[in-house]
């Protein structure tokens, strides 16, 4: 018994010590980002274009930056989505065998760990063959593979969790496969597609290793689908990058206006989770 009170209290401690360290690292990442950069945040940074000499100290925002990366990032989770909830359903139980789904999900795995620079050297390679240069168009392409197998596993195991005596009771009553996927399980499993969904964005708004050579950068808001484009995690890899100090700030109030999009998409998702929850059946 003595053991058993020793056993249950150390992995109290444990837990509470990961707990601890968990919020502890998410305050220490925002406090630093707060102290070095909010002094440089103005409103100027956000509503201008960077101006001559920006990168040299000078006047100017990061307002083409903020423009390409919700270009960015709403491209590709919505190209993501259209891919991605179909190969969803077709893992369920109902259209392929066991031994093809895990192949496929094993797939996927392999897939979600690959380094995103693998991306964009992939998507790089296939714009040099195809003549086409960096551009808004390529960085939503290497994204959404980037995204891809991050929602699909996401969706698919929201999917799984779908009680199966709710698909019969839809079988019962004359509904076909396609109808009971996406007029009875996908409203079931709505606030779980929709975590993956911001889930796969937050990683694809935050990127900058699969764009650095697929969307290239420039200092202006691309018009098009065929031009380059900005965004911020380049503008502060490439502004923490200057030997002046004053820029360097910058990069942080930079990195400050990504980490507030990112924290301002969670929780308006955990927000609309909760409000769609009320209409699952339990």
């Amino acid at each position: 018994m003595k053991w058993s009170l020793i056993e249950e209290k150390f992995f109290k401690m444990l837990m509470i010590f990961s707990l601890l360290l968990i919020l502890g690292s998410l305050c220490a990442v925002i406090a630093v980002i707060l102290f070095k950069g909010a002094g440089a945040l103005t409103l100027s940074m956000i509503t201008q274009t960077p101006k001559g000499g920006y990168y040299l100290g000078k006047e100017g925002g990061i307002l083409n930056a903020i423009v390409g990366s919700l270009y960015l990032g709403l491209g590709a989770t919505g190209l993501a989505i259209v891919f991605s909830l179909p190969i969803a359903f077709c893992l369920q139980r109902e259209y392929l065998t066991p031994r093809i789904s895990n192949v496929v999900r094993l797939s996927l795995d392999v897939l979600w760990g690959v380094p995103s620079i693998i991306y964009g050297v992939f998507g790089f390679t296939i714009m040099l063959y195809m003549g086409i240069r960096a551009s808004l168009l390529g960085g939503i392409i290497a994204l959404t593979l980037l995204e891809l197998p991050i929602m699909v596993r996401a969706q698919d195991e929201v999917l799984k969790m779908v009680p199966r005596q709710l698909k019969e009771a839809s079988y019962t009553v004359g509904a076909t496969r396609f109808e009971t996927m996406f007029k009875v399980v996908s409203r079931q499993a709505l606030p779980g597609i929709m975590s993956a969904v911001i889930l796969a964005f937050g990683r694809g708004i935050g990127d900058a290793a699969s764009i650095l050579f697929t969307a290239g950068y420039t200092d202006y808001i691309p018009h098009s689908l065929f031009e380059p484009v900005a965004s911020l995690p380049l503008a502060v890899f490439f502004q923490l990058g200057t030997p002046f100090p004053e820029v360097q700030e910058r990069a942080y109030a930079s990195a400050l206006i990504l980490l507030a999009i990112v924290l301002f998409l969670t929780v308006s998702s955990r927000l609309l989770t909760r409000r769609v929850s009320q209409y699952v059946i339990r």
